[in-house]
């Protein structure tokens, strides 16, 4: 998805930094041009301060009264005061709007990305390219851009002024300017590179800091905390380095152009201070250029300064635009009727994968040619060995990723004809390690259905066993499940997020390794409110455990990405070495660990 986004947020990470900064601002141009209008003003009327100050020395050398034209410049001087603080408190608040436009763009944005996306990326990154990177446009905003329009405006009109005045002196100070771009243009170009550097750097930090906190327990289980620290204080300090290079490189753009415009200031003076010694020229008009010179200083080192605060952020933008570029996991497809289905005798399978080959590289399959049906109810095991692609198998029904080749059908359809939102919106999804997000229980069981009633909640509480677990707590389904769910057990996690499915009442549920982390008596509930749901929408399993293989309808045996056998349990027994071996495995672990309990 290339282009812009709801905010004007630039979609193009090979635009030049200017041209970026435009497109940032498009939805913001009213205020921005309100805040350049104000500063503009405040530039005239100290502009219009050295001619009445000119005016003042004329008077006074001819005799006049000059009590006017000194309240006139009292007046100026204050209404520039007012206008400047109005500009700069709406310059603040554009730069925070952009900022929030850039955020709610990027958030939006990145939770829409296609999963191979996410593959691809560090999540911290990610984040940080929400958080720290976006923060880097407000100094862009607030400064760069506004300086860079109003210092050149006022520096056309200072010039003019100049040029009116004295001619020849203003050459003198060109020429000494110019001097002085070449400089300070030799700085911008290490400037953006540093600072591009510094971002990435941030990025890694925080990419770094994510993976070492997300897993802090094994972090200190295996007292790992201070590699840990060095491998995120490596990349601190790469941010740190490339930091203090944009800094260092900064520090040279204000010196620069304060001794440039200091340096024409003295040559000024010295020429303009010989010409009226011998006769030459007037006191009024050299005070007034000399004024000019010191009013120059302003709108020269806006420019100079905005050209590197753009630079500095252009870094920022790139890494945004980045993002910004990756297209969006598309929701094309027509809409379908979930009513009309017919009856059971004729109704389509649930789930069918026909001929699927897929691999998250395609020059490796993971699935080779697949296909097996899901009935509209019952319950079907998947199994298999680790690795054998009975994972991807949800990941293609829940298309969070297409098939290289062949078909997967919902309902009858083709998937890939379907709008992704409709379809999910029909399937439940139980992952084997049951994500509980912060907040509370309540909270978690509404998420996929928030509109739900209090029966419908009822209705999964029970029917997921956590009853007693409500009725324990605290504040009831009100009580905080922690961070990622830590305050909970895996058993009760893996309820919370079979509750969370079932509150859709989808007509299919994905369930990977729901008994996984339940003891034997939640495990037998379990598998009873398995077999209840089962009547009321089909059941995909992912299964490891024998108990749950033995209670599916039907079983489908994955090995090498490819199906070796469907059945029940006992035709399965009867003619499939492979699951016969699979059962002896799975029998032989459950000695072992019975054998190993206290």
């Amino acid at each position: 998805m290339s282009g812009t986004g709801g905010d004007g947020v630039p979609g193009g990470g090979h635009l030049t930094a200017p041209r970026e900064v435009l497109r940032v601002l498009r939805g913001h141009r009213r205020w921005i041009a309100g805040a350049v209008t104000l500063t503009l003003i405040a530039s005239a009327l100290g502009l219009a301060q050295p001619l009445v100050v000119r005016r003042v020395i004329d008077s006074s050398g001819a005799g006049t009264a000059v009590a006017g034209s000194v309240g006139l410049l009292v007046a100026l001087f204050v209404a520039q005061a007012l206008f400047e603080a109005v500009a700069g408190y709406v310059l603040a608040r554009t730069g925070e709007g952009v900022v929030l436009g850039v955020r709610l763009n990027l958030i939006d944005h990145l939770l829409r990305l296609p999963m191979r996306t996410y593959d691809r990326h560090r999540i911290g990154d990610l984040i940080s390219r929400a958080g720290t990177d976006s923060t880097a446009l407000r100094l862009l905003i607030a400064q760069g851009f506004t300086d860079a329009v109003t210092g050149s405006i006022g520096l056309a009109g200072v010039v003019a002024l100049m040029i009116w005045l004295d001619w020849a002196l203003f050459l003198v100070v060109i020429a000494m300017i110019a001097f002085g771009a070449l400089v300070v243009g030799s700085v911008l170009r290490g400037i953006a590179r540093a600072s591009l550097h510094a971002q990435q750097a941030t990025g890694s930090m925080t990419a770094e800091l994510e993976r070492a906190l997300g897993a802090i327990r094994t972090v200190r289980a295996s007292r790992a905390e201070r590699r840990e620290a060095d491998r995120i204080g490596a990349q601190a300090r790469s941010a740190f380095s490339a930091g203090v290079r944009v800094g260092k490189l900064d520090a040279v753009v204000a010196p620069a152009i304060e001794l440039t415009v200091h340096g024409s200031f003295l040559v000024v003076l010295l020429i303009g201070g010989v010409r009226v010694a011998g006769q030459g020229g007037s006191v009024a008009d050299l005070a007034a250029f000399l004024l000019y010179m010191l009013y120059l200083v302003g709108p020269v080192g806006a420019v100079f300064q905005a050209v590197s605060t753009m630079q500095q952020g252009a870094g920022a933008l790139r890494r945004i635009a980045e993002i910004l570029d990756l297209p969006q996991e598309p929701d094309s497809g027509r809409r379908y009727d979930v009513t009309s289905q017919g009856t059971e005798v004729t109704r389509p399978p649930v789930l069918e994968l026909r001929d699927v080959w897929f691999g998250y590289d395609p020059r490796r399959p993971v699935l080779r040619g697949v296909s097996f049906e899901v009935p509209p109810r019952g319950h079907v095991a998947l199994i298999g060995s680790s690795g054998v692609g009975k994972s991807t198998v949800f990941a293609l029904a829940e298309r969070f990723y297409d098939p290289d080749d062949g078909l997967v059908l919902f309902e009858g359809r083709d998937v890939r004809t379907l709008g992704r939102a409709q379809h999910r919106a029909r399937i439940g999804l139980v992952e084997q390690h049951a994500p509980v997000m912060y907040g509370t229980l309540r909270e978690n069981l509404l998420y996929a259905a928030p509109e739900a009633g209090a029966d419908e909640l009822d209705r999964v509480v029970e029917l997921a066993q956590l009853t007693e677990l409500a009725s324990r707590l605290p504040r009831g389904l009100d009580t905080d499940a922690g961070e990622h769910g830590m305050a909970l057990s895996g058993g009760e996690r893996m309820r919370i997020a079979i509750a969370r499915s079932l509150l859709t009442r989808p007509s299919l549920l994905l369930l990977d390794e729901p008994t996984a982390h339940l003891d034997a008596v939640n495990e037998a509930a379990l598998r009873r409110s398995i077999r209840r749901t089962g009547a009321e929408c089909a059941l995909l399993v992912i299964a490891h455990r024998f108990s749950t293989i033995h209670a599916a309808d039907l079983i489908v045996v994955l090995d090498a990405g490819e199906i070796v056998a469907t059945g029940s349990h006992e035709e399965l027994l009867d003619t499939s070495d492979h699951y016969r071996s699979l059962c002896r495995a799975q029998q032989v672990e459950g000695t072992e660990g019975a054998g190993r309990r206290p």
